[in-house]
């Protein structure tokens, strides 16, 4: 049994003997890379990380393992206090799965390495490191209630300058943090839904999808109506 003080070699183990090859298949139809998947559930994950606790040593460790689930497990349980910028950018180095991405975002976020972060890897060409740029956006218009929201507003010249790039896993990241954005509340739901319609006008395809999909919510009568808008 897993204990907060099982080492990593212990937990890996514990995640190879729960290995199943029909949860692999099903992973690798959502575009999961399975390569070094052993088709573990997130929910389960979350379930393992929560009994073996935080450990930022054994995370690091985990995630040297290059399996997918131990590199999430790394993500649910590293200490953010400990978190380095250099660890934080060798890591989104490595990331080969919008999915990984999606699961270590959180965790750069509550380092609070934002501000440093989102506009490094937005200049950065490779695809999931701009993911992982407006994916963390999108985590801190949800999540960080207490910040200021012009700390938000800022990035949405970002989500402008990048609107057109046409990688799958980029442009959905950026839509994601745009209608995020504007779903933070009243005050940043005008300047989103404002450059939503501009991008909807656009000549180019990819900015025209990702402003009509956020117009189509933003203007929504379910966020209408939460917002007061």
């Amino acid at each position: 049994m897993l204990l907060p003080s099982s080492p990593a070699d212990a937990v890996i183990a514990h995640l190879k003997s729960l290995r199943t090859e029909e949860n692999l298949a099903g992973m690798a139809r959502y575009g999961i890379e399975t390569t070094t998947a052993l088709g573990i559930s997130n929910a389960e994950l979350r379930r393992i990380a929560r009994r073996i606790k935080r450990d930022h040593t054994r995370a690091l460790t985990l995630w040297a393992s290059g399996i997918r689930e131990a590199r999430l497990l790394a993500a649910f349980t590293a200490e953010p206090k400990k978190l380095t910028m250099d660890v934080a950018t060798q890591w989104a180095g490595e990331f080969n799965s919008w999915e990984i991405v999606d699961g270590v975002a959180d965790l750069f976020v509550e380092a609070r390495l934002e501000k440093d972060l989102i506009p490094e890897f937005a200049a950065d060409e490779r695809e999931f490191v701009r993911r992982t740029a407006f994916t963390m956006v999108a985590v801190c218009a949800v999540h960080l209630k207490e910040e200021p929201d012009e700390a938000i507003l800022v990035w949405l010249s970002l989500i402008e300058t990048h609107a057109g790039d046409e990688r799958n896993f980029v442009k959905k990241a950026v839509n994601w943090a745009l209608r995020q954005i504007g779903k933070r509340n009243a005050r940043c739901h005008g300047p989103a839904l404002s450059l939503a319609e501009t991008l909807a006008a656009s000549t180019d395809r990819t900015a025209r999808w990702i402003g009509k999909d956020a117009v189509r919510e933003l203007t929504s009568s379910a966020v209408q109506q939460r917002l007061n808008v």
